[in-house]
């Protein structure tokens, strides 16, 4: 093995700050295949098993291995090991792979450095998509309101939605899918992206119900302004600090309220409450919220509680921390929890802590939905 020595007078550009003290860098090749050198930098040969070490002012020395596409795809093989990714699309490849390795985005996509994207999530039961339709028209609708123009007509987008479902074979599970600015270059502006593309996954999950009560906290995260609020984009930082303070103290997730003092959502599902003895259910406005298809779906089933007895009425209006925490129910509502009872918030336990029983008849009418529901929500897959 030969060790070579190159020296540069100034910082190398394109390597991070912290190593801007090193000015020898010790390059050991397994052969002896000349290399180039740049201005500031230098092109390494194509030699399989190059190691760049680097030594020099600081204490510290470390390798970092210079790895061929095989190596890389090798390396991405182990990775996605044991993950149930069953099907991915990418408009930037133009079609479907079902090896975990492939399915990668280039980091120049606006949507990874920017995160000018946006995304929505349909589930797969029992060989059909629930309520695709109605995520679909919500992620067109976001990607209008993120100047993102569609890749695709409305038609195309998704018969490849549920083509990729179709190849997967995945019969109970999630598909996923994002709309983005597009790879092009690492600026702010997406001038020079040439196209908008469009990415879906689909992967098994277990959708195990569990109807025990869970415990919420009031989220000190700043909510987001109604603006950015209201369009289900890629940016959900807010959303995994609110749900990791919540974890961090022992709760299920967290409530935001907005500048109002209205309730307003949880980090990715929406709130509801039983109030007036047990008799109406109440659900915040969507003005300053992610409009979430469950929580539609879930009003219009609920109108079949209204016809049994059970409630006097549904209806959405703004509502205060203070009547949240005296309702006679309250639960979350999602495409990923479903419906789930909450039984104490904050310091606060929401009437008797117990699951109420308009929260598990509101489950079982979502779960039976999902099963025989009608044609409008449910698009058999052809696999």
């Amino acid at each position: 093995m030969t060790s070579r020595f190159v020296s540069f007078p100034e910082p190398i550009v394109g390597f991070l700050p912290e190593l801007s003290s090193f000015n020898t860098w010790n390059l050991h090749f397994v052969s002896r295949a000349p290399c180039s050198s740049g201005r500031h930098g230098f092109r390494l040969p194509r030699t399989r098993g190059r190691t760049l070490m680097c030594s020099g002012s600081s204490s510290h020395s470390w390798n970092v291995p210079v790895l061929s596409s095989n190596e890389v795809v090798e390396r991405l093989k182990l990775v996605g090991e044991g993950k149930q990714f069953l099907a991915m699309y990418s408009s930037v490849v133009g079609g479907i792979t079902t090896d975990p390795a492939a399915m990668v985005l280039p980091l120049d996509d606006h949507m990874v450095h920017r995160g000018h994207g946006v995304f929505d999530t349909a589930m797969i039961v029992n060989g059909h998509l629930y309520e695709l339709d109605q995520h679909l028209d919500r992620i067109i609708r976001s990607a209008s309101m993120a100047k993102i123009p569609l890749p695709f007509d409305r038609e195309t987008i998704r018969r490849i939605l549920i083509q990729t479902v179709s190849v997967s074979g995945c019969r109970y599970g999630s598909l996923r899918y994002w709309l983005s600015a597009g790879p092009g270059d690492f600026s702010l502006s997406p001038s020079q992206c040439p196209k908008p593309s469009l990415y879906a996954i689909v992967y098994q999950k277990d959708f195990t119900v569990d109807r025990r009560g869970v415990r919420v906290v009031t989220s000190s995260i700043p909510i987001k302004p109604p603006e950015f609020a209201t369009v289900k984009s890629v940016n959900y930082l807010p959303n995994a600090l609110s749900q990791m303070e919540a974890e961090a103290k022992g709760a299920y997730a967290g409530i935001w309220v907005d500048n109002d003092g209205f309730i307003a959502e949880g980090p990715n599902m929406n709130v509801a409450f039983v109030v007036n003895g047990g008799k109406e259910l109440v659900m915040p406005r969507f003005d300053n919220v992610l409009s979430g298809c469950t929580a539609k779906r879930t009003i219009t089933l609920a109108e079949q509680l209204v016809s049994k007895g059970m409630l006097k009425s549904v209806r959405v209006v703004d509502i205060t921390v203070e009547d949240g925490k005296k309702s006679d129910e309250m639960m979350l509502l999602g495409s990923g929890v479903l419906v789930k009872p909450v039984i104490q918030w904050d310091d606060e336990v929401i009437a008797d802590g117990r699951e109420g029983p308009i929260a598990k008849a509101l489950l079982d009418l979502l779960l039976d939905d999902m099963i025989s529901g009608p044609p409008s929500v449910r698009v058999l897959v052809p696999y």
